[in-house]
């Protein structure tokens, strides 16, 4: 009889922390949608109205089941309105199949491996003393730093983008979403 006990105490206490820790973890919302922290990068970016274009191209560039794996990744999304700031043509074009090299290029550059916090960027910069540099999955680097209390990246070629909402949680990973498409040399 002890043993059952033992057994129901300690399935009582792994639910109760799994609820406190679900707690922790805040859905955010994002385009309209709730972001939640128990569905992958993909699950939740899907219902986004406001990452429609960023979609489309991790399909185009067959990265949705990269997307969707264990991870953990820091994912920098830009919104529709940040692919719109491209000249006129540019997505079209880079969505087409001949261009899938340069369209993973992109969208990796956007993907740092791990999971990297807006209080983790903030600290790392702290760090480094006023900017921090994170190593993206595509092997070039973004420069984070602080604009007030806004994290800034700079991507390679010295283009500005602006996490606009930070901590969006993912059971794989975190998302920023961020104002403008990040481009590598």
């Amino acid at each position: 009889m002890n043993k059952i006990k033992s057994i129901f105490l300690m399935a009582t206490i792994a639910l109760f922390s799994t609820a406190v820790s679900a707690q922790r973890v805040k859905t955010v919302m994002v385009g309209g949608a709730a972001m939640y922290p128990t569905k992958n990068i993909v699950e939740n970016a899907v219902n986004s109205k406001d990452h429609t274009t960023l979609v489309a191209a991790v399909k185009a560039a067959d990265l949705v089941g990269t997307l969707q794996s264990a991870g953990p990744f820091t994912v920098f999304a830009p919104t529709n309105a940040a692919f719109d700031l491209l000249p006129a043509g540019t997505v079209a074009t880079l969505v087409k199949p001949e261009n899938k090299a340069a369209l993973t290029g992109i969208l990796t550059y956007h993907v740092v491996a791990g999971k990297f916090s807006a209080k983790k960027i903030m600290k790392l910069i702290k760090a480094g003393r006023g900017t921090a540099t994170l190593k993206t999955v595509a092997g070039g680097n973004l420069i984070a730093s602080m604009r007030g209390k806004n994290v800034i990246l700079t991507d390679e070629k010295g283009g500005v983008a602006t996490v606009t909402i930070a901590d969006v949680n993912q059971s794989n990973g975190v998302i920023h979403v961020v104002d403008h498409v990040l481009l590598p040399k």
